[in-house]
C-alpha cells in the first residue's frame, strides 16, 4: 500500500539530478553544482568541440527527460518541487556552452555558475512569469531563460576582454 504513494524511480533520478535535489540546504544550487561539475570532468576528456557539441546534446535531452520526468513527479511532490532539479541543470548547461574553449573555462565555468544562480533567484526579465505557469515545460522553462540570459552576459565578457 505504501508503494503506491511513491512516484516511480526513474523520474525520480531524473527530476533529482541524481539525488542532488534532495540535498537539504539550497538543492537548485546542489543541482547546478553537479551539472557543472559533470560538465568540467567531460571537459578534461574532450576538445572544444565535441564538448560544445556533448552540451548542446545535454541540453536538449535533459530539457526533454527533466520535462517528462517533472510531469510524473508533480502529483506526488506538486506543481514546481524543490527537489526537481533537473531545470537547474539544463540552465547552467546553457552558458557552458560559452565556456568550453581554453585557457579559461574553469573560471569561466565559475562565472558561468555564479550567473546561471543569480538569474534564477532574481528572476529578473520574464523569468519569473514563466516561473508563475503551471506545468512541466514551464518548470523547464524558466531555468532555460536563465541560462540563455546568463550566456548572452559570458558573451559580453568574452567580447569586452578580447575586444
Amino acid at each position: 500500500m505504501e508503494r503506491a504513494n511513491r512516484p516511480p524511480l526513474l523520474p525520480v533520478i531524473i527530476g533529482t539530478g541524481f539525488g542532488s535535489g534532495f540535498w537539504p540546504w539550497g538543492p537548485g544550487t546542489a543541482g547546478a553544482v553537479l551539472a557543472t561539475l559533470i560538465w568540467l570532468g567531460l571537459s578534461c576528456c574532450l576538445g572544444w568541440q565535441q564538448l560544445t557539441a556533448l552540451t548542446l546534446v545535454l541540453i536538449v535531452a535533459f530539457t526533454a527527460l527533466g520535462t517528462w520526468a517533472t510531469a510524473r513527479l508533480q502529483p506526488f511532490w506538486g506543481d514546481d518541487p524543490r527537489r526537481v532539479v533537473v531545470d537547474e541543470m539544463v540552465g547552467v548547461w546553457i552558458p557552458l556552452l560559452a565556456c568550453a574553449s581554453p585557457p579559461s573555462k574553469w573560471w569561466m565555468a565559475l562565472v558561468a555558475l555564479v550567473l546561471f544562480r543569480f538569474f534564477d533567484i532574481v528572476k529578473p526579465l520574464g523569468i519569473r512569469a514563466l516561473d508563475r505557469r503551471k506545468g512541466a515545460i514551464w518548470v523547464m522553462l524558466d531555468d532555460v531563460l536563465a541560462g540563455i540570459y546568463s550566456l548572452i552576459v559570458i558573451w559580453a565578457i568574452t567580447l569586452i576582454s578580447h575586444g
